[in-house]
């Protein structure tokens, strides 16, 4: 068997076949994802406690202190995400590398935070921290995208996403718990046991790209004409159709600047398209920001909740988020994203909307006061199903927006651009996140939470509508001409 395996002297590596699986792959990548999220959800619930006791600041400062806190992640995110992208396409064969080193980051920011007894020093952390986490969402989407292709990216997303959910859901109520048992060596002890256990599948995966070398050229003659085949690097991810077909309207013109010379994707920035799905990815992220930032505090002051109980109501937004995220996935591969695009935007209009039902003011009455909190958490759910419906819509309509420039402009790219896309993408995510909670905080203090949700879902009406113009648009030919038409 061995025989029908060579890499041109080089030793196969052990259990390659498994090691570069699809399923193991695409697993990994979850777990890298989950590791991210997780670990942020499990220290922000700690990290007031920290501040009081460890680092002694003073009540009145500690709010402000967290919320620097916040914006150092996410600032760092934002710039670590297209910085990752670039250095992912052009400097390394294979992504496995910066992959790690992703990794590597969020163990020093993990380190940092247990033994951390100053805000500088916390601040240092949370730079790292966000840094890992554009590394993790960058390569791995560009991963990903090799390795199932485009025709498979809503499903394997709405998958991922329903997983790592989980971990975003019970990281504040595992860090809150650990930390009233065991203190911060819980907390951190658990946070490293999870980067060790991610570490490793890191470490043994092998991407398809750097497994076709160890092929022998009958297994590749063999992988190619063979169309159930798992795909290859060499493996088109587009129907091998004429180029004046299907993709000559999406050809380039030669640039006349430096840096669009160095970075032909952001020549792609233009589309009208691929700029509205980047916008659905904004609004997106910030809804989950506005829900991170508004379900807790309207826990505590309607119905007097305590941080597990806050933590808990997450549970039907996240929950429908979980269940219903892979099959809404299939769907957005099977009838487009720009079709359920729109279901999901409009689905979150009443949703939100809706969220005003449930009194303002806390009321005394113990029998109403459960009736409230039910029909709170049932329209939560109700909103979870519409964010499930959304989950993957922005990237598969981005990957297949920048698959066929790369297709019709390879004398621009060396190779697809996927980590620099996805970089860009996570950079626009982690806007999102960061002007989600402050928006939602602003609008609820000045109109009130019911009205805040009102504006959010008008937000979310204009997003349909943005969507149903410029996503999913069929491009024609015309006088020798190319154009666009929705």
């Amino acid at each position: 068997m061995l025989k029908s395996w060579i890499s041109c002297g080089q030793s196969v590596p052990i259990g390659l076949k498994w090691r570069s699986n699809s399923i193991f792959i695409c697993s990994t990548v979850g777990v890298g994802a989950f590791t991210d999220l997780f670990l942020y959800a499990l220290i922000v619930p700690v990290l007031p406690f920290m501040l009081e006791d460890r680092v002694h600041l003073p009540e009145s400062e500690i709010q402000n202190t967290i919320s620097t806190l916040l914006a150092i992640y996410a600032g760092a995110s934002c710039l670590a995400s297209p910085i990752a992208g670039v250095l992912a396409d052009r400097l390394a064969s294979s992504r496995q590398v910066p992959f790690l080193l992703g990794l590597v980051l969020l163990l020093l920011a993990t380190v940092l935070l247990a033994v951390g007894n100053n805000v500088p020093l916390l601040a240092i952390a949370r730079l790292l921290q966000g840094a890992s986490g554009g590394v993790v969402w960058t390569i791995g989407l560009a991963i990903l995208i090799e390795t199932v292709g485009q025709e498979n990216l809503g499903k394997t997303m709405g998958t991922i996403f329903s997983f790592i959910t989980v971990g975003s859901l019970f990281g504040p109520i595992i860090g809150g718990a650990l930390y009233s048992r065991t203190g911060y060596a819980g907390v951190f002890g658990v946070g490293i046991a999870v980067i060790i256990v991610d570490f490793v599948l890191r470490l043994l995966m092998i991407e398809k790209k750097v497994a076709t070398k160890y092929m022998s050229t009958e297994q590749l003659n063999s992988t190619s004409s063979n169309p159930d085949a798992t795909p290859t690097e060499s493996s088109p991810l587009l129907p091998n159709t004429p180029l004046s077909d299907n993709l000559s309207s999406y050809r380039l013109a030669p640039s006349k600047y430096r840096i669009t010379t160095a970075f032909p994707i952001l020549l792609t920035c233009a589309d009208v398209g691929l700029l509205t799905s980047f916008f659905i990815g904004f609004i997106q992220a910030l809804l989950l920001g506005a829900f991170d930032a508004t379900v807790p505090l309207v826990a505590s002051s309607r119905y007097g909740f305590d941080s597990l109980k806050a933590g808990l109501l997450f549970l039907p937004l996240g929950g429908a988020d979980f269940f219903f995220g892979p099959i809404f996935g299939w769907c957005v591969d099977r009838w487009g994203a720009r079709l359920m695009s729109m279901i999901g935007f409009l689905w979150l209009v009443p949703a939100l909307v809706l969220l005003r039902l449930p009194e303002e003011h806390a009321i005394s009455e113990h029998l109403k006061v459960g009736h409230e909190i039910a029909l709170y958490a049932c329209l939560l759910a109700f909103n979870g199903i519409g964010l499930a419906i959304i989950n993957s819509t922005s990237i598969v309509e981005a990957g297949n927006i920048v698959e066929k420039y790369w297709r019709a402009n390879t004398d621009l790219f060396s190779q697809a651009p996927y980590a620099q896309l996805y970089g860009i993408n996570s950079m626009i995510w982690s806007c999102g996140l960061t002007v989600g909670p402050l928006a939602a905080g602003s609008l609820r203090g000045k109109i009130g939470y019911g009205n805040m949700n009102a504006v959010l879902g008008a937000l979310c009406g204009v997003t349909a509508l943005l969507a149903a113009l410029f996503v999913g648009r069929k491009r024609v030919k015309a006088d020798g001409d190319s154009h666009t038409r929705a």
